[in-house]
């Protein structure tokens, strides 16, 4: 799917596309193309931009991960937005297709996360262990499959895998996640993790923002639970 059919959101400061699982937000030593390229062109072109087209990455995603990402279009908008993520001013919905059920229907979960950078892993402890970053989220069962249940989480803290590494932590491993537990691996690479909804004020306009990002199309499990 282009990019054109993709925005979510656009004006003169920010521009929020749905991300596609493979995409990259920032580049890697695997040299794909990368996300604000793809979105760079596309401006260039829409508004017959000469030179180089400004773009600042605001916040990442995960490579297998969906949803919905923002980017800032100007130099005065890049730096209110990182500092609207770092403040946590803003307000993130997930959706998670994990295996089996989990253990309540809904929970507010600490973690203590410890980062493997050699491994590209978080691991989770009940309690606090050297070196490791409090995570905290909450969940709810949206809906329920005979082998999968659809989770809402709202993030309180944003660790690396952070979702990941909590909900394998309970045994709600996210379907195509092989990283933290998964049976087996999606075909196309992806895990069911979707960045669904980011709600924030307006860094420069100061206005409510809301941009709800649809989920993957042609995925039988997805259109399962969005039906």
């Amino acid at each position: 799917m282009s990019i054109n059919n993709r925005i979510l959101f656009e004006d003169n400061h920010l521009i929020a596309v749905n991300k596609q699982s493979g995409d990259l937000v920032q580049g890697d030593k695997t040299g794909d193309v990368i996300l604000p390229d793809m979105i760079k062109e596309y401006i260039a072109v829409k508004y017959d931009k000469p030179g180089a087209v400004f773009l600042g990455i605001t916040h990442r995603l995960d490579r297998p991960t969906s949803g919905v990402v923002v980017f800032a279009r100007t130099s005065k908008a890049l730096p209110r937005m990182n500092k609207l993520f770092a403040n946590h001013e803003t307000r993130k919905t997930y959706w998670a297709v994990v295996e089996g059920t989990a253990p309540k229907n809904q929970d507010r979960l600490i973690h203590h996360l410890i980062r493997n950078t050699k491994q590209n892993k978080s691991y989770a402890h009940d309690h606090a262990v050297p070196n490791s970053k409090e995570a905290i989220l909450s969940y709810k069962v949206v809906q329920k499959l005979d082998r999968y249940t659809l989770l809402e989480i709202a993030l309180e803290t944003g660790r690396h895998h952070q979702i990941r590494a909590q909900l394998s932590k309970i045994g709600c491993v996210i379907k195509g996640d092989l990283k933290y537990g998964a049976r087996r691996s999606n075909k196309d690479g992806s895990i069911h993790l979707h960045a669904r909804q980011l709600e924030f004020n307006h860094p420069v306009k100061k206005d409510p923002v809301k941009i709800i990002a649809p989920v993957p199309v042609g995925d039988a499990i997805w259109k399962a639970v969005s039906d």
